[in-house]
């Protein structure tokens, strides 16, 4: 399992790397109500102008003291490191201003500057990957409407997925978060990194669980059920970040170890998209010959 040397093939070559999924955002039409609740004219000015939630910056936390799989941003897929693979991803999205990484070890910064991303130092005190991203932000010298949280372990993320839970939050004034969803694998339905999700008719999350949700009283999975996966990728209206670390850690975000339901716990509002997207992140070092296997079969570079 090498540690990074930078490739230096040129980042745009994972352009055919992965082909264009089709992605449905649930519910993007906002309402009357939305705008009452928000200012009428406030949020028509701002929708008129162009300039609601205009400005975004994608932001990709990375730690090597990780508890599951130490060094996982270093870690080499097909020849990459995985973070090197994620950040160009995230480069062909066409709604993101910047991007950065953030990261508190010295060996994740200095690969990446090797590879010609920008890096922000963060504290090892961030608790997660959003508050690592809320510091990253502080210490930007510009300031952004949108931070997108891009995880470091979805090295195959697809640019569409981006900038579809950006436009996502950019149409949805009530919600301070958006983030993703694909159909879950049955194979999937009972591990616990494989976190599971359910939304409301307007697509809005109701729960993010490690269990299988909804649950059936046969304990078993019901095939014709849409079961929903959440991808870990996720976008923050800026002023909310700046509030979530302040936020106490809630009952459900402890037992479950999901950070998403500390938003939700606070009574925030969370819109969710449903694409269609092959999963497969890295959790553990496992995975990396998973998705090693699942590229070559598809002939990925």
């Amino acid at each position: 399992m090498p540690i990074c040397t930078p490739s230096s093939s040129d980042s745009s070559s994972g352009s055919s790397s992965v082909s264009t999924k089709s992605w449905i955002i649930h519910g993007l039409a906002v309402g009357a109500a939305t705008a009452v609740a928000l200012g009428a004219h406030v949020y028509l000015y701002y929708r008129r102008s162009g300039r609601f939630r205009s400005r975004v910056v994608g932001i990709i936390p990375a730690r090597f003291a990780s508890s599951r799989f130490q060094g996982k941003p270093l870690v080499h897929i097909l020849g990459k490191p995985m973070i090197q693979r994620t950040w160009e991803r995230a480069k062909m999205a066409s709604s993101l201003d910047h991007i950065v990484v953030a990261t508190d070890d010295d060996k994740i910064a200095e690969c990446c500057r090797g590879f010609g991303a920008d890096v922000i130092m963060t504290s090892e005190s961030c608790r997660n990957g959003t508050e690592r991203c809320n510091e990253a932000h502080q210490k930007l010298g510009k300031k952004y409407d949108i931070v997108v949280n891009i995880q470091g372990d979805e090295p195959l993320i697809e640019p569409e997925i981006i900038d579809g839970i950006v436009k996502a939050l950019q149409a949805t004034p009530d919600a301070v978060f958006s983030t993703a969803v694909t159909s879950l694998k049955s194979e999937d339905a009972f591990d616990p990194n494989r976190v599971k999700c359910v939304v409301d008719n307007r697509g809005y999350a109701i729960y993010f669980s490690r269990g299988l949700i909804p649950f059936n009283k046969s304990g078993k999975v019901n095939p014709q059920f849409p079961y929903l996966l959440h991808l870990g990728i996720q976008s923050l209206d800026s002023k909310f970040l700046e509030i979530y670390p302040e936020l106490p850690p809630t009952p459900l975000q402890l037992e479950e170890d999901l950070e998403q339901l500390k938003v939700l716990e606070n009574g925030y509002k969370m819109k969710v998209i449903k694409v269609d997207h092959e999963a497969h992140g890295v959790d553990t070092p496992e995975d990396v010959e998973k998705i090693e296997r699942y590229m070559q079969e598809k002939n990925l570079s």
